[in-house]
């Protein structure tokens, strides 16, 4: 039995609680800063109890923390350097969701002196995208190019942007604004946001992708000077990145991304009613000729042990959960410091119990 401290009970955080609680192998302490939002989530879940938070209080969270195996951190990313410091310090794994850039190199830089493991940047995009991608990579002698996309989408949009919000809009609207590291001729550059606009098909359906930041995770870094062109851009239906465009170029939200969330909170409504598109595309030089492997999927909401949940929901819990599952069990050795989400084998992480969930035998055919 694991003992798992969860930081944060807002809608990935139920979802997190529910596939280890399910699972029966975990002991889940679910930490908010809103004690009676954390007991909701815990009520009625098997191994799980609610606590009060007080992130601000080093002394009562290494309380919280005490005899825990790992923190997973489903806070802002705003929050997750000082949950990372504080299992630094009492020598805890540690996992996070952030998106955030700067986040993630500050828990890069704490990692190194570790003596437990620090996995940041697990989820959907990033972390298992970035699982995925690595795994095709592998399959050739030489890589050109690497393509990864990934869409949370609303099913039934009616909106003029054609979204809903689906997960954190603080996180979302960074996406849209901060710059974005890629691999471009070999080298690693930082391009804007919102920019490289395609267009494409999928399973019958249209769709437009374009720069957003964080998807890559830690991949730039990992294949550096292992390949040609990386690159990692958001999906949405056709029409959304000219609207975004507007607001944040042309009305400068970009610069004012708290007046930017109240509108969106107040005016885009949520839904559970989604679908995460996945798209990753690599292409180069197979037993001696240039071939493409595609890996393809949709995952769609669905019920999780009797509860809906929608399907970035399941996907980043899935994400998360896995990796912690792969990381307790020592299928990834005796590590310690960072531990970068490409390192999880996609075959470990689908035949995972918490992985199923992306398990998809149609993209797997024929890899």
């Amino acid at each position: 039995m694991y003992t798992v401290a969860l930081f944060g009970a807002g809608k990935i955080g139920d979802a997190i609680t529910a596939l280890l609680s399910a699972s029966g192998r975990y002991t889940i302490k679910v930490c908010d800063q809103d004690p009676a939002r954390a007991a909701k989530i815990a009520d009625g879940r098997k191994n799980a109890s609610g606590h009060g938070l007080k992130l601000q209080d080093s002394k009562s969270t290494k309380e919280l923390l005490k005899g825990s195996n790992a923190v997973i951190s489903a806070l802002p990313f705003h929050c997750n350097k000082e949950v990372a410091t504080i299992a630094h310090e009492m020598g805890i794994h540690y996992l996070d969701l952030t998106e955030d850039v700067a986040t993630s190199q500050f828990i890069a830089t704490l990692a190194q002196t570790g003596s437990s493991c620090f996995m940041p940047q697990c989820g959907l995009a990033p972390g298992f995208i970035s699982i995925a991608a690595h795994h095709l990579v592998k399959m050739f002698e030489k890589v050109e190019t690497v393509k990864m996309r990934v869409g949370a989408l609303p099913i039934y949009p009616t909106n003029r942007l054609k979204y809903n919000l689906t997960w954190s809009t603080e996180g979302l609207i960074n996406e849209y604004a901060n710059a974005c590291e890629i691999i471009q001729g070999g080298k690693r550059v930082w391009v804007v946001p919102l920019e490289g606009y395609e267009s494409f098909s999928l399973d019958g359906n249209e769709y437009e992708s374009f720069n957003t930041s964080g998807g890559l995770g830690t991949l730039c870094a990992t294949l550096d000077g292992k390949v040609k062109d990386l690159n990692y851009k958001s999906v949405r239906y056709p029409g959304h990145r000219e609207l975004m465009l507007f607001l944040m170029k042309d009305l400068g939200f970009e610069n004012d991304r708290d007046a930017l969330r109240v509108i969106f909170e107040r005016s885009i409504p949520t839904t559970t009613q989604d679908k995460c598109v996945i798209l990753v595309e690599a292409s180069g030089l197979r037993n001696g000729r240039f071939e493409q492997k595609t890996y393809a999927s949709t995952v769609y909401n669905q019920s999780v042990n009797g509860q809906h949940f929608g399907a970035i929901q399941v996907t980043t819990a899935s994400g998360i959960c896995a990796p912690l599952d792969i990381l307790l069990s020592g299928k990834l050795g005796n590590k310690r410091g960072l531990v970068r989400i490409e390192e999880v084998l996609l075959t470990d992480f689908l035949a995972n119990e918490f992985g199923r969930y992306y398990r998809d035998d149609k993209a797997l055919g024929s890899l």
